[in-house]
Protein backbone atom coordinates (compact mmCIF):
# COMPACT_ATOMS: atom_id res chain seq x y z
CA UNK A 1 0.00 0.00 0.00
CA UNK A 2 2.80 2.42 0.90
CA UNK A 3 4.47 1.92 -2.50
CA UNK A 4 1.19 2.63 -4.31
CA UNK A 5 0.73 5.84 -2.33
CA UNK A 6 4.34 6.79 -3.08
CA UNK A 7 3.46 6.72 -6.80
CA UNK A 8 1.13 9.63 -6.06
CA UNK A 9 4.09 11.46 -4.52
CA UNK A 10 6.04 10.68 -7.71
CA UNK A 11 3.42 12.40 -9.85
CA UNK A 12 3.11 15.39 -7.51
CA UNK A 13 6.88 15.92 -7.53
CA UNK A 14 6.95 15.96 -11.33
CA UNK A 15 4.01 18.38 -11.33
CA UNK A 16 5.92 20.75 -9.04
CA UNK A 17 9.01 20.66 -11.25
CA UNK A 18 6.92 21.16 -14.40
CA UNK A 19 5.34 24.22 -12.81
CA UNK A 20 8.78 25.66 -11.99
CA UNK A 21 9.83 25.17 -15.64
CA UNK A 22 6.76 26.80 -17.17
CA UNK A 23 6.85 30.12 -15.34
CA UNK A 24 10.32 31.30 -16.34
CA UNK A 25 8.95 34.70 -17.41
CA UNK A 26 7.94 35.27 -13.78
CA UNK A 27 11.19 34.03 -12.30
CA UNK A 28 11.11 36.40 -9.32
CA UNK A 29 7.69 35.07 -8.35
CA UNK A 30 8.91 31.48 -8.71
CA UNK A 31 11.89 32.17 -6.45
CA UNK A 32 9.76 34.05 -3.94
CA UNK A 33 7.32 31.15 -3.74
CA UNK A 34 10.16 28.61 -3.54
CA UNK A 35 11.74 30.53 -0.67
CA UNK A 36 8.45 30.61 1.21
CA UNK A 37 7.83 26.92 0.64
CA UNK A 38 11.32 26.05 1.85
CA UNK A 39 10.99 28.26 4.92
CA UNK A 40 7.65 26.65 5.72
CA UNK A 41 8.99 23.12 5.23
CA UNK A 42 11.93 23.83 7.55
CA UNK A 43 10.14 25.68 10.33
CA UNK A 44 6.79 23.92 10.33
CA UNK A 45 7.62 20.38 9.19
CA UNK A 46 11.29 19.31 9.29
CA UNK A 47 12.42 20.94 12.53
CA UNK A 48 9.45 19.81 14.67
CA UNK A 49 9.87 16.26 13.35
CA UNK A 50 13.61 16.36 14.03
CA UNK A 51 13.13 17.61 17.60
CA UNK A 52 10.60 14.88 18.28
CA UNK A 53 12.67 12.08 16.76
CA UNK A 54 16.15 13.05 18.01
CA UNK A 55 15.16 13.83 21.58
CA UNK A 56 18.59 13.61 23.21
CA UNK A 57 20.44 16.70 24.43
CA UNK A 58 24.10 17.65 24.18
CA UNK A 59 25.22 20.16 26.85
CA UNK A 60 21.63 21.25 27.36
CA UNK A 61 20.82 21.74 23.66
CA UNK A 62 18.66 19.28 21.69
CA UNK A 63 20.81 17.30 19.28
CA UNK A 64 18.45 18.16 16.42
CA UNK A 65 19.08 21.88 16.94
CA UNK A 66 22.84 21.40 17.03
CA UNK A 67 22.66 19.51 13.75
CA UNK A 68 20.34 22.18 12.37
CA UNK A 69 23.02 24.82 13.03
CA UNK A 70 25.70 22.45 11.70
CA UNK A 71 23.75 21.99 8.47
CA UNK A 72 23.41 25.76 8.04
CA UNK A 73 27.13 26.33 8.63
CA UNK A 74 28.22 23.38 6.51
CA UNK A 75 26.21 24.62 3.54
CA UNK A 76 27.65 28.11 3.94
CA UNK A 77 31.22 26.77 4.13
CA UNK A 78 30.77 24.46 1.13
CA UNK A 79 29.27 27.22 -0.97
CA UNK A 80 32.07 29.65 -0.07
CA UNK A 81 34.79 27.09 -0.76
CA UNK A 82 33.29 26.22 -4.14
CA UNK A 83 32.88 29.89 -5.03
CA UNK A 84 36.49 30.67 -4.12
CA UNK A 85 37.72 27.66 -6.06
CA UNK A 86 35.68 28.56 -9.13
CA UNK A 87 36.75 32.21 -8.94
CA UNK A 88 40.42 31.18 -8.77
CA UNK A 89 39.94 28.78 -11.68
CA UNK A 90 38.31 31.52 -13.73
CA UNK A 91 41.13 33.94 -12.97
CA UNK A 92 43.73 31.38 -14.04
CA UNK A 93 41.86 30.77 -17.29
CA UNK A 94 41.45 34.48 -17.88
CA UNK A 95 37.67 34.09 -17.95
CA UNK A 96 36.99 36.23 -14.91
CA UNK A 97 34.63 33.62 -13.47
CA UNK A 98 32.18 33.71 -16.35
CA UNK A 99 30.08 30.85 -17.62
CA UNK A 100 33.02 29.31 -19.46
CA UNK A 101 35.03 29.45 -16.25
CA UNK A 102 32.73 26.98 -14.58
CA UNK A 103 30.41 29.25 -12.64
CA UNK A 104 26.70 29.62 -13.05
CA UNK A 105 24.39 32.62 -12.98
CA UNK A 106 25.83 35.49 -10.97
CA UNK A 107 29.12 33.65 -10.40
CA UNK A 108 27.46 30.80 -8.49
CA UNK A 109 29.01 27.36 -8.66
CA UNK A 110 26.68 24.86 -10.37
CA UNK A 111 27.91 22.13 -7.98
CA UNK A 112 26.16 23.93 -5.12
CA UNK A 113 22.84 23.70 -6.94
CA UNK A 114 23.34 20.01 -7.69
CA UNK A 115 24.34 19.33 -4.08
CA UNK A 116 21.29 21.16 -2.79
CA UNK A 117 19.04 19.30 -5.22
CA UNK A 118 20.65 16.03 -4.12
CA UNK A 119 19.79 16.93 -0.53
CA UNK A 120 16.17 17.35 -1.64
CA UNK A 121 16.35 13.87 -3.16
CA UNK A 122 17.61 12.55 0.17
CA UNK A 123 14.74 14.29 1.93
CA UNK A 124 12.24 12.70 -0.46
CA UNK A 125 13.84 9.32 0.14
CA UNK A 126 13.25 9.78 3.87
CA UNK A 127 9.65 10.82 3.08
CA UNK A 128 9.19 7.43 1.44
CA UNK A 129 10.75 5.64 4.42
CA UNK A 130 8.48 7.57 6.79
CA UNK A 131 5.49 6.66 4.63
CA UNK A 132 6.32 2.97 4.70
CA UNK A 133 6.96 3.04 8.46
CA UNK A 134 3.64 4.80 9.08
CA UNK A 135 1.73 2.09 7.24
CA UNK A 136 3.57 -0.50 9.34
CA UNK A 137 2.24 1.20 12.49
CA UNK A 138 -1.35 1.38 11.27
CA UNK A 139 -3.68 2.43 8.48
CA UNK A 140 -4.78 5.66 10.15
CA UNK A 141 -1.26 6.94 10.62
CA UNK A 142 -0.37 5.80 7.12
CA UNK A 143 -3.17 7.89 5.60
CA UNK A 144 -2.15 10.98 7.59
CA UNK A 145 1.49 10.69 6.57
CA UNK A 146 0.49 9.93 2.98
CA UNK A 147 -1.52 13.16 2.81
CA UNK A 148 1.42 15.19 4.08
CA UNK A 149 3.96 13.49 1.79
CA UNK A 150 1.90 13.68 -1.39
CA UNK A 151 0.90 17.30 -0.84
CA UNK A 152 4.28 18.71 0.07
CA UNK A 153 6.09 16.70 -2.62
CA UNK A 154 4.69 19.27 -5.05
CA UNK A 155 6.78 21.83 -3.19
CA UNK A 156 9.75 19.44 -3.17
CA UNK A 157 9.64 19.08 -6.96
CA UNK A 158 9.24 22.82 -7.37
CA UNK A 159 12.21 23.50 -5.09
CA UNK A 160 14.44 20.76 -6.55
CA UNK A 161 14.18 22.12 -10.08
CA UNK A 162 14.51 25.72 -8.88
CA UNK A 163 17.62 24.99 -6.79
CA UNK A 164 19.39 23.17 -9.61
CA UNK A 165 18.60 25.79 -12.27
CA UNK A 166 19.23 28.80 -10.00
CA UNK A 167 22.93 27.97 -9.83
CA UNK A 168 23.38 27.84 -13.59
CA UNK A 169 22.80 24.16 -14.34
CA UNK A 170 21.13 23.52 -17.69
CA UNK A 171 17.63 22.14 -18.07
CA UNK A 172 18.88 18.59 -18.68
CA UNK A 173 20.66 18.42 -15.32
CA UNK A 174 17.83 20.15 -13.47
CA UNK A 175 15.31 17.73 -15.00
CA UNK A 176 17.48 14.75 -14.09
CA UNK A 177 17.51 15.88 -10.45
CA UNK A 178 13.75 16.39 -10.61
CA UNK A 179 13.20 12.83 -11.87
CA UNK A 180 15.52 11.48 -9.15
CA UNK A 181 13.52 13.43 -6.55
CA UNK A 182 10.27 12.00 -7.93
CA UNK A 183 11.57 8.42 -7.76
CA UNK A 184 13.04 8.80 -4.27
CA UNK A 185 9.82 8.38 -2.21
CA UNK A 186 8.93 5.25 -4.18
CA UNK A 187 12.36 3.77 -3.44
CA UNK A 188 12.12 4.83 0.20
CA UNK A 189 8.68 3.28 0.67
CA UNK A 190 9.80 0.05 -1.01
CA UNK A 191 12.86 -0.14 1.27
CA UNK A 192 10.65 -0.44 4.36
CA UNK A 193 9.64 -3.86 3.12
CA UNK A 194 13.20 -4.91 4.03
CA UNK A 195 14.09 -2.83 7.12
CA UNK A 196 12.98 0.02 9.37
CA UNK A 197 15.11 3.13 9.93
CA UNK A 198 15.71 3.89 13.65
CA UNK A 199 14.01 7.05 14.84
CA UNK A 200 17.02 8.96 16.20
CA UNK A 201 19.18 8.81 13.04
CA UNK A 202 16.17 10.00 11.05
CA UNK A 203 15.73 12.94 13.42
CA UNK A 204 19.42 13.81 13.16
CA UNK A 205 19.25 13.80 9.37
CA UNK A 206 16.14 15.99 9.32
CA UNK A 207 17.79 18.53 11.63
CA UNK A 208 20.94 18.78 9.50
CA UNK A 209 18.98 18.96 6.26
CA UNK A 210 16.70 21.64 7.71
CA UNK A 211 19.68 23.87 8.46
CA UNK A 212 21.04 23.44 4.95
CA UNK A 213 17.67 24.22 3.42
CA UNK A 214 17.20 27.33 5.55
CA UNK A 215 20.57 28.68 4.44
CA UNK A 216 19.69 28.24 0.77
CA UNK A 217 16.31 29.91 1.25
CA UNK A 218 17.52 32.86 3.34
CA UNK A 219 20.94 33.51 1.83
CA UNK A 220 20.38 32.64 -1.82
CA UNK A 221 16.84 32.18 -3.09
CA UNK A 222 15.03 35.07 -1.37
CA UNK A 223 17.77 37.68 -2.04
CA UNK A 224 17.81 36.57 -5.69
CA UNK A 225 14.02 36.85 -5.87
CA UNK A 226 14.09 40.49 -4.70
CA UNK A 227 17.29 41.52 -6.49
CA UNK A 228 15.73 42.73 -9.75
CA UNK A 229 12.06 42.72 -8.76
CA UNK A 230 11.62 44.05 -5.20
CA UNK A 231 7.86 43.92 -5.69
CA UNK A 232 4.99 43.34 -3.28
CA UNK A 233 3.87 40.40 -5.42
CA UNK A 234 7.17 38.59 -4.70
CA UNK A 235 6.72 39.13 -0.96
CA UNK A 236 3.15 37.85 -1.19
CA UNK A 237 4.37 34.71 -2.97
CA UNK A 238 6.87 34.08 -0.16
CA UNK A 239 4.22 34.56 2.52
CA UNK A 240 1.81 32.41 0.56
CA UNK A 241 4.39 29.62 0.30
CA UNK A 242 4.73 29.53 4.09
CA UNK A 243 0.95 29.54 4.41
CA UNK A 244 0.60 26.58 2.04
CA UNK A 245 2.98 24.45 4.10
CA UNK A 246 1.18 25.48 7.31
CA UNK A 247 -2.10 24.35 5.76
CA UNK A 248 -0.57 21.06 4.67
CA UNK A 249 0.86 20.39 8.13
CA UNK A 250 -2.44 21.31 9.79
CA UNK A 251 -4.43 18.98 7.53
CA UNK A 252 -1.98 16.17 8.12
CA UNK A 253 -2.33 16.52 11.88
Amino acid sequence: MAVIVALGAFLMTLAGGWTAQRVTDRRHLVLGLAGGLMLGVVGLDLLPEALEAAGTEVFGVPAALLLFVAGFLATHVVERLLAVRQAAHGAQDGTGGGAEGGTGRGGRAPQVGLTAAAAMVGHSLMDGVALGAAFQVGGGMGVAVALAVITHDFADGFNTYTLASLYGNDRRKATAMLVADALAPVVGAASTLLFTLPEEPLGAYLGFFGGALLYLAAAEILPEAHHEHPALSTLLCTTGGVGVIWLVVGIAE
